[in-house]
């Protein structure tokens, strides 16, 4: 299961980040800008955007010591996200298609107080 983390070219699926979630194996954290999480994010998924994560910032506490699969609107910059977080000892996948190929298969998409998502 780690090497799949790790070496994934093509990501993960919304569906398997969303099982790694649900089983524990990894968290599912967000590298989108502030405004675009607050927009549509998946339930119970840390906030990191993709330039605080380049600058150094530590990982969202939920993350830290555990794998992490990124996500981001459309898996390009969750992709980025990965070869730093590898840098620093973190095993790291993406997920493919991003927050829109979650929305795509009918997985939940939060908003501001827990309302429905839109992924801008």
């Amino acid at each position: 299961m780690f090497s799949l983390l790790r070496r994934s070219p093509g990501g993960l699926t919304p569906r398997q980040a969303r099982q790694r979630a649900e089983d524990g194996t990894a968290v599912v954290f967000d590298v989108r800008e502030t405004a675009e999480w607050e927009a549509g994010h998946a339930p119970g998924a840390p906030h990191l955007p993709l330039s605080h994560l380049m600058a150094g910032a530590p990982l969202p506490a939920a993350a830290r010591g555990r794998s992490v699969v990124t996500a981001c609107r459309s898996g390009h910059r969750s992709r980025h996200a990965v070869k730093p977080l590898t840098g620093r000892g973190v095993r790291a996948a993406y997920v493919a298609g991003g927050m829109t190929g979650r929305a795509r298969v009918g997985l939940p998409v939060i908003g501001p107080g827990g309302s429905n998502g839109v992924i801008p």
